[in-house]
C-alpha cells in the first residue's frame, strides 16, 4: 500500500487549496486517517483526522478553516484548506492515525505568502 499526496501549491493569505491522499489499496477505508504537516525547523504535527465512520478532529490552529473528508469508494482522503495563513506553510502528509512509520510519503508542499 502506498499513500500519495497531491494538491499543494503556492497561494496568497486568505486563499484555498484542496489536498488529496490516494491509497493504492483498500486499507484506507477501514482505518482512521490523518493529515499531518511539518514546517521548517518544527516537528511534524497532526492537523486533522477522520475515523473510519467519519467523525473528525482538528488541531486548534486549523479548526474552522480546514475540513477533512474521505471517499472510501475512491480510497482517497481530502483536506480542504480555506482562509490560509502564512503559518500554514509546511509540507503536508497523510498517514494513518496513529501514523505507521513505513507509510510516510513524499508529502505535498503548501506555501502561503503574499
Amino acid at each position: 500500500v502506498q499513500l500519495v499526496e497531491s494538491g499543494g501549491g503556492s497561494v496568497q493569505p486568505g486563499g484555498s487549496l484542496r489536498l488529496s491522499c490516494a491509497a493504492s489499496g483498500s486499507i484506507l477505508r477501514i482505518n482512521a486517517m490523518g493529515w499531518y504537516r511539518q514546517a521548517p525547523g518544527k516537528q511534524r504535527e497532526l492537523v486533522a483526522s477522520i475515523a473510519s465512520r467519519g467523525s473528525t478532529n482538528y488541531a486548534d490552529s486549523v479548526k474552522g478553516r480546514f475540513t477533512i473528508s474521505r471517499d472510501n469508494a475512491k480510497n482517497t482522503v481530502y483536506l480542504q484548506m480555506n482562509s490560509l495563513k502564512p503559518e500554514d506553510t509546511a509540507v503536508y502528509y497523510c498517514n494513518f492515525v496513529p501514523a505507521w512509520d513505513n507509510y510516510w510519503g513524499q508529502g505535498t508542499q503548501v506555501t502561503v505568502s503574499s
